[in-house]
């Protein structure tokens, strides 16, 4: 997990690091979360799911 894409949520730049280069803010990962076909949450979280 320690080489996924990450975004600083401030300025947008894209990293690989856990703080923005730019703006020294926390990042956050970029990717989904992986796909389980024994997702037991899946019905939660289509519920709470804007729409």
């Amino acid at each position: 997990m320690r080489f996924q894409l990450r975004k600083c949520s401030e300025c947008g730049l894209y990293t690989l690091k856990d703080e923005c280069k730019k703006c020294n803010k926390k990042t956050t990962l970029v990717h989904p979360a992986k796909f389980s076909p024994d997702d037991k949450y899946a019905r939660l979280r289509i519920a709470e799911k804007p729409n």
